[in-house]
């Protein structure tokens, strides 16, 4: 997992990237990973393993157990920040292994026996070229399905971390990958399905001449879509009358996304949700002639997993973030972590969500989620990233043909994550129980956000927005902030020294564009705080 996905400073990195970055990035890590063993090997473990923790590995993972990690947590407590723990180990497959698991995992049974085209869209099938998910991203972990033992494990992992975080901070947070808690295939099949919902809403839209609209501004007719969805023989009028009654309506004769969603919730509950429109026939078709009674219970595990971490989060009081992934994945993401929340965000945002300002759809994907938790009254809890998978992404739309998801450039990524943020930080003032994680090594980002603060009201003691960088990296934004009395965070990756050498590798990749500029961006940060306590506007609230 990555709690800040892909956030490189102020650099450029990575937008001025051809479709062969992810190559390049791939080539330059595992460099560094066969560096690292050579090493090894020549000065054997022993010595080896001292040398790390004396420089490279001491800089960025806090030690071996969560013993010997206490140390490191008493001292970045003393300074205001807090401790998210995560246990770093990787496994270390070869490229051909991770292709092998992943065309296995993303397949299923029907598709395997059937030997006709998958009824998914290409962009929601697995793709030999991209199986090895780890091609190209710096900056998340990646994990492959072996087995539901393996799974299992994740889980018990994930559980230790709660339980670490707890004993951490008083106001903790864990981070959990869902790919590492259950089969791929079924986080694609899902994703396919609300992508084809949700076009279908705007085909419908467009019919009725609202092409083009953002997705909250987004009303149907309802009379119109009745009108359709009869010609199409989606529904019978019946079953259309008891869709499309006063309770899911109120009095408006017009129905937005969220109200669509809702509609199909109850046509379809999640678990029978894999059917999607035929837009030739009008017809609901299943997604696949059906899952095999293992795949139906590696799925049911799959959600049982989330389950056993949300609640054992709740009891022990440690927020839980779940990691964003690729976009293949991530509509499913995103719709699990939404069931999760409805469930357990009650009285305050114990599960958040991770939205990645470097989509295209970013800013639709929060509004749309903040509309949803004042509708229904549970507490929105996100974390914002710019994103981790960008020139993987790109690589693969380009390859498989369909429209790239990311913004094209830089830039257009900075405006989306504060046009994201500040959109957030309103909600925040007016709902006391609406918080945001700022993930971000970016400067910028943290002067924006302590502006907006400002502006609106937002007191730092209040913790409703929190902020957070990696263990040994960007320093001169953590501590200042948590000297200056805001909520901040270390992610702190712990583990053997030879079993993260996968993730020390990543570091190494990452840290040299972030690096450059560190002093300047010290300056910059330490006299924007001096600013607002020689003026008192930094504690002072709004009379």
């Amino acid at each position: 997992m990555h709690l800040f996905q892909g956030d490189p400073g102020n650099s450029l990195q990575g937008f001025s990237c051809s479709c062969q970055g992810s190559g390049r990035l791939s080539l330059q890590l595992d460099l560094i990973s066969q560096l690292l063993h050579f090493a090894s090997r020549l000065l054997g473990q022993r010595l080896f393993e001292k040398l790390m923790k004396m420089t490279f590995y001491g800089q960025f993972v806090a030690g071996e157990d969560q013993e010997s990690i206490q140390p490191m947590i008493r001292r970045n407590r003393a300074f205001g920040v807090g401790s998210i723990l995560d246990y770093g180990v990787e496994e270390d497959l070869s490229t051909e292994e991770a292709e092998r698991q992943e065309m296995e995992s993303c397949t299923s049974v029907a598709e395997r026996e059937g030997g006709g085209p998958s009824k998914r869209e290409k962009q929601y099938q697995a793709h030999q070229a991209f199986g090895d998910r780890r091609d190209g991203v710096v900056s998340a972990r990646t994990y492959f399905y072996t087995n539901e033992a393996k799974c299992d494990g994740h889980m018990e992992t994930f559980l230790r971390c709660i339980e670490a975080s707890a004993g951490a901070s008083d106001d903790g947070f864990s981070a959990i990958k869902l790919t590492a808690l259950g089969r791929p295939q079924f986080l694609l099949q899902l994703s396919d399905v609300l992508i084809k919902w949700r076009r279908f809403f705007h085909q419908i839209a467009a019919e009725q001449g609202k092409a083009g609209l953002a997705a909250l501004d987004t009303k149907l007719e309802v009379v119109a879509l009745q009108e359709s969805m009869a010609k199409m023989g989606i529904a019978s009028r019946k079953e259309m009358e008891d869709w499309f009654t006063a309770e899911t309506l109120g009095v408006s004769s017009t129905l937005d996304l969220l109200d669509w969603n809702s509609l199909i919730d109850s046509r379809t509950e999640l678990s029978k949700h894999l059917v999607v429109p035929n837009m030739q026939t009008g017809q609901l078709e299943p997604l696949l002639s059906g899952f095999t009674e293992e795949e139906q219970q590696q799925m049911a595990r799959m959600l049982q997993r989330m389950d056993v971490l949300a609640k054992k989060a709740a009891k022990v009081g440690v927020r839980l973030m779940v990691d964003a992934e690729q976009t293949y994945f991530q509509p499913a993401i995103s719709r699990l972590t939404l069931e999760m929340q409805r469930k357990f965000n009650v009285d305050k945002p114990l599960i958040f969500n991770t939205y990645q300002c470097y989509l295209k759809d970013a800013y639709d994907n929060v509004t749309l989620d903040v509309e949803l938790a004042r509708r229904e009254g549970w507490c929105f809890g996100a974390k914002l990233v710019r994103g981790a998978y960008m020139a993987q992404e790109r690589a693969r739309a380009v390859e498989i043909g369909y429209e790239d998801p990311i913004n094209p450039t830089y830039e257009a990524t900075n405006t989306m994550y504060h046009r994201c943020l500040s959109y957030v930080l309103e909600e925040l003032k007016n709902n006391a129980r609406a918080e945001v994680m700022v993930a971000s090594h970016n400067e910028d980002t943290v002067r924006f956000t302590l502006r907006r603060m400002e502006e609106l009201g937002l007191h730092p003691a209040d913790r409703q927005v929190y902020f957070g960088q990696l263990l040994g990296m960007c320093d001169q934004i953590s501590f200042p902030l948590g000297q200056a009395g805001f909520p901040v965070y270390k992610y702190v990756p712990y583990g053997p020294v030879m079993e993260v050498l996968p993730y020390l590798s990543r570091r190494a990749l990452e840290n040299s564009s972030i690096m450059k500029g560190a002093l300047r961006e010290r300056q910059l940060l330490w006299q924007e705080l001096k600013r607002r306590l020689c003026t008192g506007s930094l504690f002072s609230r709004p009379a």
